[in-house]
């Protein structure tokens, strides 16, 4: 078995991050059914908006985006701005003007990151492993969520 190089596997993980941003999300209701069939407009007084058949899956994604960001940033990777940079993109489209929605995306993504914030101080071998691992994890779930969610 071969390993693509370094850059391939991080520009894959990158790639399907931003496909997870671009085709992810669901046609809206009134865009996805015909004018007859759509159902009608919620009232004013409705609760909160219900949750995306695959939040859970986007709040582990979160978290995996967070630790990967530490991680990063600890092994002085040029690109670990650009993961945050991905995250906020990913909640901006994501959540839109859903600030409960915003609140839990961001709440796992500093999860994500302090919770290798508490183990690893320096720049080691287990931490570049743990990189790799949550990179071909995340990988894995945006590619998930794509095909299992996307339109």
């Amino acid at each position: 078995m071969t390993f693509a190089p370094f850059s391939r596997r991080v520009c894959r993980l990158r790639c399907a991050t931003v496909c997870l941003l671009l085709l992810a999300l669901p046609l809206p209701v009134a865009l996805a059914q015909p004018a007859a069939e759509r159902a009608p407009a919620p009232s004013v007084d409705t609760a909160a908006p219900k949750p995306a058949p695959y939040d859970a899956r986007l709040l582990r994604m979160a978290e995996i985006v967070g630790s990967v960001t530490y991680l990063r940033t600890l092994c002085a990777d040029a690109s670990a701005g650009e993961w945050r940079e991905d995250m906020q993109a990913l909640i901006d489209r994501e959540a839109g003007a859903e600030a409960d929605r915003k609140a839990r995306l961001t709440a796992a993504f500093n999860r994500g990151y302090r919770s290798f914030a508490a183990v690893y101080t320096g720049c080691t071998p287990s931490a570049r492993l743990a990189d790799k691992r949550y990179r071909d994890e995340g990988a894995t779930l945006a590619a998930e969520i794509v095909s299992r969610f996307g339109n």
